[in-house]
């Protein structure tokens, strides 16, 4: 594709989302990239290509910068990152844990994740049978995260009905230098980081270490990690480049565990005494080692390809002593080609995804934290190979038409080397198509439609519980239709995403078996409904105010969420648990041109949600204010920042585990964090 096209192709498209390219504040602009220099990256493409990337498929995706985030202390998770992505509904549980639904994916899993992939640096980084966690990724190391919700990920293979989130890292060419962060704040957090970066000739570097450590705010929570991210790269040519990626954690976490609703409410700061006596913890040690290759073969075809080894230790007593030892394989390849079909323009998009992974599955008795006699040992594992196409056709300058088809297979096995008989194995395939439309209405709005068909094949963690009942259960794989439609862009100093989407799901895996707490027996629901508005604005209110240049921005985002059964047996009509209906959060914040800022905020849970399917428990809503200020000194090297959460000290349910029908002294519940305040700097040099 010729310089001059692309440029008239990226500027619509940069001028559609100008807040994601704020630097500390989501001040409205449009900003401005200069289309004949060659990227800083082939492999990392710079924001602004990643918000071109995204906008060009029709759907609900959005770029968060780190700069959105990294101007706060006490940033620990996805919850923080993602506050003003709607349709993503992430809570705190305990320490660096979080509970994540997008869509409402995953509802019925109680512990770790299903139902979206995550990447990093694009590289898969969920096992090999789509289960992940988060506690491995450190907010500190990325330079955006991008979401895309639902459907929206069907160009990266993604077949779950959560769609996909990619955390991208630095490069040592678009972050020289080092920087020194160090952050302390309530119930004894205190973080360092240091990274470095740099170019040499057609290589670059860059490397990231954390330290952190907790005494958290319930009893048992406390934690420490250490976090270590290095990438390298070389330049082969200006038309190849290729990144070796290196990634160590060690995270020892103790888990307060769920209380009652009562306890929740009335004592948040006390562990579940079970988990206390027996001392619960997670502990993971891992190593990651991946590679990402990018070649422009000529002016219209792009060509990635890559793959990761991650080996994982966790050590993690609970109501036994679980200790697994994972090695996960991951293969990629992807080609993008922009030219013209007849006259036309037309991109095309094609990849593949193979996923290989061994679980060494033994547990023991759990004697307060320590191991004792062995209960369970088998080798589990798991394969998933999904391939994909997906064509835009501009059958007018500003009208595509998409298309495109996925496939895949998947198969898991547990061999029990105690029990034969509780052995077992599966298979699922798959195709999805996929069908919708992209017009850009006016220079700075786009509106879209498109219609997805997804897969998503049950995870170990599904077919094996952690209690025997019969050993493997032989799930079928959840299917799912969504129709979803949006416009997005900017309108003077307005910017904005709405999308409303309705999933028709068929074999939901949900709970329909009773449990304890900290475990899961998945079972196939027959149909159920996801469906949802999804609203997201930023608006310069006022500029020069109380002195020249200084500015008002105010930035909110609104989830509505239908999740309930389509005339099920047992439960007819009912909400699934496990998420709010409505969830809004909002910003004002006051930049004044000598470099200090300030914002309030505020995040309101009208209505609470529901914990079982019987929808006879639910939980409370709840208002919690916060403020953030910030300032830089000496250009921009050095930077203070503060923050202040829940000041109103409101006692609230964050998070809850789900169930088939709740008995009223049930311990689902993780209350909310209390006040709190934190307090941070960082230095550039």
């Amino acid at each position: 594709m010729s310089k001059l096209r692309r440029a008239a192709l990226c500027a619509p498209l940069l001028a559609l989302a100008p807040a994601a390219f704020a630097q500390s504040d989501p001040i409205i602009r449009i900003p401005q990239m200069e289309v004949t220099a060659p990227r800083p990256s082939l492999t990392v493409p710079d924001n602004q290509q990643a918000q071109e990337r995204l906008w060009s498929s029709p759907g609900a995706n959005t770029v968060v910068p780190a700069s959105e985030y990294l101007d706060r202390p006490g940033v620990t998770g996805v919850r923080d990152m993602l506050e003003y992505v709607p349709g993503v509904f992430a809570q705190s549980k305990w320490g660096e844990d979080t509970r994540l639904s997008i869509r409402g994916s995953g509802l019925a899993r109680n512990f770790h994740l299903r139902g979206v992939r995550l990447l990093q640096d694009g590289i898969p980084i969920n096992q090999a049978d789509g289960s992940a966690d988060f506690q491995e990724l450190d907010p500190l190391t990325f330079e955006r995260v991008e979401v895309l919700r639902g459907g929206n990920a069907f160009a990266l293979g993604a077949n779950a009905l959560g769609g996909a989130i990619s955390f991208v890292t630095p490069t040592g060419r678009d972050s020289p230098g080092v920087n020194v962060r160090g952050e302390a704040g309530s119930f004894g957090f205190l973080r360092s980081q240091i990274t470095a970066g740099g170019t040499y000739g057609p290589l670059d570097g860059w490397i990231s270490g954390t330290m952190a450590r907790q005494d958290g705010y319930r009893d048992h929570s406390g934690g420490s990690s250490g976090r270590m991210n290095l990438n390298i790269g070389y330049r082969i040519s200006d038309d190849a480049e290729t990144r070796l990626y290196f990634t160590h954690n060690s995270i020892q976490q103790d888990i307060p565990g769920s209380l009652t609703r009562s306890q929740a409410l009335n004592s948040p700061r006390t562990a579940n005494p079970t988990n206390l006596a027996m001392n619960y913890q997670r502990n993971i040690d891992s190593y990651r080692l991946g590679s990402r290759t990018a070649i422009q073969l000529n002016t219209e075809t792009l060509l990635e390809f890559g793959g990761s080894y991650v080996t994982r230790q966790l050590n993690h007593p609970i109501f036994e002593f679980i200790d697994n030892q994972t090695n996960d394989f991951n293969l990629f390849a992807r080609g993008t080609w922009d030219g013209t079909v007849v006259g036309l323009r037309n991109r095309f998009i094609g990849g593949i995804n193979y996923a290989y992974g061994t679980t060494d599955n033994r547990r023991f008795r759990n004697v307060f934290g320590s191991r004792g006699a062995q209960t369970y040992s088998s080798q589990d594992t798991a394969q998933t190979v999904d391939a994909y196409v997906e064509n835009s056709l501009y059958v007018l300058p500003r009208l595509a038409i998409v298309t495109g088809v996925s496939g895949g297979q998947a198969t898991r096995a547990s061999d029990n080397r105690l029990n034969a008989a509780l052995s077992g194995s599966g298979s699922w395939n798959w195709i999805n198509p996929r069908a919708g439309l992209l017009w850009q209405a006016t220079p700075t709005v786009q509106a879209y439609g498109n219609v997805t068909w997804s897969t998503e094949p049950p995870t170990l963690s599904d077919l094996v519980s952690l209690v025997p009942l019969g050993g493997f259960s032989l799930l079928k794989a959840q299917r799912a239709t969504t129709l979803e439609v949006g416009t997005r862009g900017t309108v003077g100093r307005f910017g904005f995403e709405v999308a409303a989407y309705r999933s028709w799901i068929d074999k939901e895996i949900q709970l329909f078996v009773g449990q304890t707490s900290g475990t899961s027996f998945a079972r196939n629901a027959d149909s159920t409904i996801h469906q949802g508005i999804e609203l997201a604005g930023t608006a310069v209110a006022g500029r020069s105010l109380i002195s020249e240049g200084d500015s008002v921005t105010l930035r909110g985002a609104y989830t509505f969420s239908d999740f309930r059964f389509d005339g099920d047996a047992t439960y007819g009509g009912n909400q699934l648990p496990g998420a709010p209906r409505h969830v809004l959060r909002a910003e004002a914040r006051y930049r004044h041109p000598a470099g200090f800022w300030i914002a309030p905020n505020v995040d309101y849970v009208p209505e609470g949600f529901f914990v079982d399917n019987a929808n006879t428990t639910r939980t409370d809503s709840y208002t919690l204010i916060g403020l953030r200020a910030g300032a830089d000194f000496l250009d921009g090297r050095l930077g203070v920042f503060l923050e202040g959460r829940n000041l109103a000290d409101r006692r609230y349910i964050g998070s809850a585990s789900v169930a088939p029908v709740a008995a009223p002294n049930a311990a689902l519940f993780e209350p909310g964090f209390g006040r709190s305040a934190y307090a941070g700097a960082r230095f550039r040099f």
